[in-house]
């Protein structure tokens, strides 16, 4: 198991370039089960989860190639349609195969996911959509069954805003018969980027973005091929990582206007910040204000980035509260930044950030999961001294060679073994 060590105290300085969307691959490449024939698909990064997902369509039967800057998928008959706990235990995301291979093949069975232990993210909603769509559902050993011939168009009204179960819908209401119409979708660049491959494959689908979206299903797709959109949360977090370090960072190949909100809570704090089409730029701020931040669904602060802001708010001027409306248990990181210095006192879904310039301290501490682990670097590249990150296969799942990246901007950071 590998580990980070992190020596203090150096301000980044440079450019860097963003990595393919995390969580926008995902579900382009469980789309990929809706169409016979060879998708190609640039600039994605080469993440574990991505891993995860390419073993997971083999096992359906699909073959996966690495060619130059490409990731073919080559799709046939499928072999399988059953989505085994082994693969589906370290992935969350495995949940986005149900909906292409019940409106493929009519069928599916898909283990209860796994992933990040951050809080209860049912499943419930994708499972009451495909409900509506005529799907009859059993629940065996941990394994959803699902059957449908064929899938029908449905008006599906979200209690809650979904992401995956927005995705999960799109993806079946595709290929279904008449027209489906998602209320309370969620707006993510995401959605968006699935909604446009699909569109590319020969889908009809409109107000991706916005919290209705209309689907007119067709009776067959079309493999085609598309470009990932760049990782705002990895843009974001290496924006952060420029502040918290007290240098001048220029973030490239990302879109700003899917992190405004985090910008504009960066020049609440102080900072100065420059912007383009496809880059922005963070420059030094010797003492930063205290900002309060509430995570939302976007176009609101993201739940994604809510760890390395407080990170970032540890050593802010003042007193800020950090609001966590998505998630439930996303606080684990706090006792790590804790034992680094930081004062926060965590209570349920809010944590009040007392900041103090200079107070962490390198020291071992422990990764809970994906953000808390950029959260706890992000710390230790300000913190005075060594520290020790643990646990680190979480940063593996969702940042491509970050370390290598911070260490081309000057950090001193470096992967080891865990002894």
């Amino acid at each position: 198991m590998d580990k980070m060590i992190i020596k203090g105290g150096k301000a980044l300085n440079g450019n860097v370039q963003v990595s393919g969307a995390k969580n926008s691959v995902l579900p382009l490449l469980f789309s990929t089960l809706l169409a016979e024939g060879e998708h190609c698909f640039y600039n994605v990064p080469k993440l574990s989860d991505v891993y995860s997902a390419i073993k997971l369509l083999e096992a359906f039967g699909v073959e996966t190639e690495w060619k130059d800057d490409a990731l073919l998928i080559r799709v046939g008959p499928l072999k399988a349609v059953e989505a085994h706990y082994d693969i589906v235990r370290k992935m969350r995301a495995s949940i986005l195969c149900m909906g292409p291979l019940l409106a493929r093949t009519g069928e599916a069975s898909v283990s209860l996911p796994g992933g990040c232990a951050i809080g209860s993210r049912p499943i419930d909603l994708h499972l009451e959509a495909f409900q509506q769509m005529g799907a009859e559902l059993e629940n065996q050993s941990g394994y959803v069954k699902a059957k449908a011939k064929p899938l029908k168009g449905a008006q599906i009204l979200f209690d809650i805003t979904t992401v995956g179960g927005t995705e999960n819908v799109l993806m079946a209401a595709a290929l279904a018969e008449g027209t489906s119409v998602l209320e309370n979708a969620a707006k993510e660049p995401e959605i968006v980027d699935l909604a446009n491959y699909l569109n590319k494959m020969g889908a009809n689908i409109k107000g991706a973005g916005s919290s209705i979206i209309t689907v007119e299903g067709v009776k067959q797709l079309k493999a085609n091929e598309h470009h990932v959109i760049p990782d705002r949360i990895e843009a974001g977090t290496l924006l952060i990582a420029g502040a918290i370090s007290g240098g001048q960072v220029k973030v490239e190949k990302c879109r700003p206007k899917d992190i405004e909100t985090l910008i504009l809570k960066l020049r609440e704090a102080g900072f100065k910040l420059n912007e383009g089409e496809d880059w922005v730029e963070i420059f030094p701020q010797k003492s930063w204000r205290a900002v309060d931040v509430t995570t939302a669904a976007h176009p609101g602060f993201a739940t994604d980035l809510q760890a390395q802001f407080m990170a970032l708010m540890t050593l802010a001027e003042g007193t800020s509260v950090i609001s966590e409306t998505i998630f439930e248990n996303r606080f684990m990181h706090v006792q790590e930044l804790v034992r680094m210095g930081a004062n926060i006192i965590p209570k349920t879904r809010v944590a009040v950030v007392r900041g103090k310039a200079g107070c962490l301290k390198g020291a071992p501490v422990m990764a809970t999961d994906l953000r808390a682990s950029a959260s706890l670097i992000l710390a230790a590249l300000a913190a005075e001294g060594t520290t020790e990150v643990l646990r680190i296969y979480h940063l593996d799942r969702g940042y491509e060679k970050l370390e290598e990246k911070l260490a081309r901007l000057g950090a001193k950071i470096e992967r080891a073994k865990e002894s």
